[in-house]
């Protein structure tokens, strides 16, 4: 089994951000334990006397914003980010990261929260069917509570009613989306700075995170399979989601 943790960056309704994005990483089920145990060291790094105290939410922790990130400087706070990220340099290869960002403006008459999950649930289910050749896995999504979790669990079973726009009837994933709260699941705040490492590499041109994961996101044949640029205005563009599907 392989959960695929789920949180967004960026606002939809916000129009001076141009981006939104969903990403998070894919994890074997007996790898989530060592996730979250990498996590909670550095949390007790962090607040020794209670680090359940310490969420990584990373917008939060670049803000400067609460108790616990307001006692460092910024730079403190961008290393800290970087750090979480970071778990991910010794973890094994089966872990890989998904994102997807939606240019807002390109797609101006769709919600695009429905389009960078239909993406992303799309690249689960085929990540899935090729993970291996020796068995069949199957895989559940993850995602932080919200707003969205009506209409995406709706979403997912009309994947499997009706299949999505390529065809797809997404067998390999299980179930539709469960959702949790971020504060008990250190894995979902590894989703989220992984979200906002793709969305502050879009929105802002700051690669100060993204270089962290760059490495992380499924590849296959030469090809980004992991990480989704959708948008219309730069056909040029040299992001390695793009480059790698020319």
């Amino acid at each position: 089994m392989y959960l695929l943790y789920l949180d967004d960056s960026g606002s939809v309704a916000n129009v001076n951000e141009k981006y939104f994005v969903l990403g998070g990483v894919c994890v074997p089920e007996n790898s989530t334990r060592w996730l979250s145990y990498e996590l909670e060291k550095l949390a007790q790094e962090i607040n020794p006397e209670n680090p359940r105290d310490v969420e990584f939410h990373a917008s939060e922790i670049f803000g400067g914003r609460g108790k616990i990130w307001e006692q460092f400087n910024r730079q403190q706070r961008i290393e800290i980010i970087r750090r979480v990220l970071l778990v991910l340099e010794n973890a094994y290869s089966s872990i890989v990261t998904f994102a997807c960002a939606v240019h807002k403006e390109s797609f101006p008459n769709t919600d695009p929260v429905m389009t960078a999950f239909e993406d992303l649930s799309s690249r689960f289910n085929l990540y899935l069917r090729n993970v291996t050749s020796e068995y069949s896995h199957k895989g559940l999504i993850v995602l932080d509570k919200s707003s969205y979790e009506t209409s995406l669990q709706n979403l997912s079973f009309q994947f499997k009613e009706q299949g999505d726009q390529w065809g797809s009837f997404q067998k390999s994933i299980i179930e539709v989306p469960l959702f949790v709260n971020s504060r008990a699941s250190r894995v979902i705040q590894l989703a989220d700075h992984i979200a906002y490492a793709v969305f502050r590499r879009y929105n802002a041109e700051d690669l100060t995170y993204f270089n962290c994961i760059e490495g992380r996101f499924d590849q296959r044949e030469g090809k980004m399979h992991g990480l989704a640029h959708k948008q219309t205005y730069k056909y040029s563009c040299t992001c390695p989601a793009c480059i790698s599907r020319r």
